[in-house]
Order: structure tokens, then sequence, then C-alpha cells
């Protein structure tokens, strides 16, 4: 047991320092005080759903609760980082700091060599010294959800390429290659097919991860409909 002296109102500070507390080796919580990055990276993940569907109900009591779990995350894996002494709490904010004012010279005056400069993507790429397509889509983040990726990869390519028009022929061939591939080749043919869908979707306007995720809504609620077999009673 630790001495801590509770407060009226408690800061971000307040936060790092309950987390710093946590993670003591001899008088940490046994669980708070093993966590790696990896072995708590899908509760970053997880936490981030949960405060995107608060913010699709907008609902100001979960919401608050929801953004202060990711927040929780964000503290948490910059304290394992104060633990190794590569960067704390202080950097982080610096570096978001300064990073907002970099890719908003309308707002806050343009840095010597950026006047005329006003597209975000634009300043991120020359502020990440990225110059090729290649090195563009590489830095798309790896763990975003399939569809997501997709989209923000053809964005990237058609900023660079130019416009990419939906070509008819590409997802009817598609779409009859998944429908006839053999078992071996039914994950490659579908991945396409999913991939010119995504470019259909861009095209219409569409988010392709906000309409796969609405029409699963519609599924479920159909399902909710339909009269469902009873259980058998088993007698146990």
């Amino acid at each position: 047991m630790v001495e801590y002296q509770p407060k009226d109102h408690y800061t971000a500070d307040d936060l790092v320092e309950i987390i710093r507390i946590l993670r003591q080796p001899e008088t940490g919580c046994p669980w708070d005080r093993v966590q790696t990055h990896s072995s708590i990276r899908m509760n970053f993940l997880e936490e981030a759903y949960e405060a995107v569907d608060a913010l699709d109900c907008d609902d100001a009591e979960l919401m608050c609760e929801e953004l202060g779990d990711v927040l929780m995350q964000v503290v948490f894996h910059t304290c394992i980082e104060a633990e190794r002494e590569r960067f704390d709490w202080q950097d982080v904010c610096d570096g978001v700091c300064r990073k907002l004012i970099f890719r908003h010279p309308h707002i806050f005056g343009a840095e010597p060599g950026n006047e005329g400069i006003n597209d975000w993507d634009a300043l991120k790429n020359k502020e990440k010294g990225r110059t090729t397509l290649a090195q563009d889509l590489e830095s798309v983040p790896k763990a975003m959800p399939a569809l997501m990726r997709a989209a923000k990869l053809q964005k990237r390519a058609q900023r660079r390429l130019g416009d990419q028009p939906v070509n008819d022929r590409n997802l009817s061939k598609a779409l009859a290659d998944a429908v006839d591939a053999a078992p071996d080749m039914a994950e490659d043919a579908v991945g396409k097919l999913l991939f010119e869908v995504v470019r259909l979707a861009r095209a219409a306007g569409v988010d392709p991860e906000q309409a796969l995720q609405k029409q699963n809504a519609r599924f479920v609620a159909g399902m909710k409909t339909i009269p469902q077999p009873e259980t058998p009673d088993t007698g146990a």
C-alpha cells in the first residue's frame, strides 16, 4: 500500500503519476508493472473502438469515460518509454503541439521554406522526408482495418498519379474470378475484388469502412425480426 493523497480534481499530470505508481517494480500493481507495449497493444485498439462507439451514440457521459480510457493507454505507453529514458509525457505533448503548429501555416504562419504550402499531406510528407509514392504508401499503418487502409492507399496513389476511375471490366472480372476461384486461389481473388469495391466506394464518395459497418448494423437488426428457434430443453 502506498501513500497517496486523494484530490477533488485530477489532471493529466496526476494520471501520469498514478500510472507511474502502478508501474513501480516493488510496490506497484502486479498486473500493471509487468505489461509491455506488445502485451497491451490490443487493449489500445479495443479502447479506441469503444471510444468511437461512444462518439457514434453521442453519449456525453460515455464519451468522457471512453476518451479517458484512450488517454490512459497513451499515458501507459508513454510511462513505459519514460522508464527506458527514451521520451516522457512532456515530450509527447511538446511533439504534438509542434506538429499542429507546423501543419497549420494558414493559422500560425509558415515556417521558413514552407510558404505557400497549405496542404496537410504535403506538409506531412515534407516533415517526414517522404519524396516517393512508395514511401508514402509504406507509411500507411499496417494495423489499420483492411478496408480503411485500402482506401487510404488508393487516396495517396491518386494524389500522386491522378484520378484512377472505376473500370467496369476490372470490377466484373474481379467478381467473376472470386466466384470461380479454386480453394487455393480464393483468398487472393476475394482480396482483389474487395480492393476494386473500395475503389468503387471512393468514386461514389462513400467511406467503405463506414458503409460496411452500417450494413453490418442493418444485418443484425434484420436478424432480430426473424423468429429464432427455441433452445431444446435438455432437462439439465
